[in-house]
């Protein structure tokens, strides 16, 4: 009470951070805000604009509160196919882009994690670098996006597998800052809120440090309901949602069913995507780039956008 957030973070942005600090952040904010708001963020430029962005509302600064590091953006701006070819090592060196300028926490998209003997390793690396999170969906096989469904062939792993996995994981961890969050893809794959509420709990007695439920119905019906059962039961443990479907739904009504976390996943680079198209067939037709200017930042803001450390 009577801290500004806003100045907060401001000041933490002037002075810098420090695996640990910035590890630690995304409890503090969860004991402190009723709504985390995550975006998601692929290389350092996209880094900085989370870091940097605020506007104003009912004249109060509102800005992101951290960073979802998404596989599926990651895959995509190399021009890869987000089936998990990218390793972790190589996306680790995207991680450490966005660490090196950047100061609020972040959120790993761990895809399914692996076999319970290689999470350990990630979980032990992630900590290493000051990440907040690390988010891991309950499939097995050949990775597709959720949004596919049962249509993508995908299967869902057994409650025990799943949960010991998350067990290794927290067994490999060596702070208490550390997250790991559980994926439920119940409703996903057609089995119904009653698995997705078994395996929550199942999930949540493993050692999970929050759940997502996720869906791809464009109402909120299916997650509200989860939710209010799941919150009957669970006051304390964090819920997370994508909320790519249902995007019409406010954080002020996610809050009110008691969700903690927003993830806006993907929006950057779908947003940065048609844009470039853009500018590039506006060059091809012209043969000139001279009609491309208002759409383009002048050159001088390009040189003066990234911070010279002085």
């Amino acid at each position: 009470d009577g801290v500004s957030s806003s100045q907060y973070k401001e000041a933490q942005k002037k002075l810098g951070t420090t695996p640990d600090l910035r590890r630690a952040r995304l409890r503090r904010l969860l004991q402190s805000q009723k709504m985390v708001k995550i975006i998601e963020a692929h290389n350092g430029l996209t880094g900085l604009i989370v870091e940097n962005t605020e506007v104003k509302k009912d004249d109060q600064p509102v800005q992101f509160d951290g960073m979802w590091m998404s596989s599926l953006t990651d895959s995509t701006s190399r021009g890869k196919p987000d089936i998990e070819v990218v390793t972790t090592s190589a996306r680790v060196k995207t991680l450490e882009d966005i660490l090196e300028v950047t100061t609020k926490p972040i959120i790993y998209d761990g895809d399914s994690g692996g076999l319970a003997e290689h999470f350990v390793f990630t979980v032990k690396t992630l900590e290493r670098l000051g990440v907040s999170a690390i988010i891991i969906e309950d499939k097995i096989g050949l990775k597709k996006n959720s949004l596919f469904g049962k249509s993508g062939g995908q299967t869902q792993d057994t409650i025990e597998n799943f949960s010991n996995k998350i067990s290794a994981g927290k067994k490999a961890q060596v702070t208490s800052e550390f997250m790991v969050i559980a994926r439920i893809e119940s409703l996903i794959l057609e089995q119904g809120e009653e698995d997705a509420l078994k395996r929550a709990r199942a999930y949540v007695k493993a050692g999970a440090d929050g759940i997502l439920i996720h869906s791809k119905s464009k109402e909120f019906t299916e997650v509200k309901s989860f939710c209010e059962k799941f919150r009957s039961e669970d006051v304390d443990t964090p819920i997370f949602v994508v909320p790519s479907t249902y995007n019409h739904v406010t954080e002020h009504e996610l809050a009110d069913t008691g969700i903690n976390v927003v993830i806006y996943a993907n929006h950057l680079l779908r947003s940065a995507y048609p844009a470039m198209v853009k500018v590039a067939e506006q060059i091809l037709k012209d043969k000139s780039s001279i009609n491309t200017n208002d759409e383009c930042m002048p050159i001088k803001e390009i040189i003066t956008l990234i911070p010279s450390g002085e």
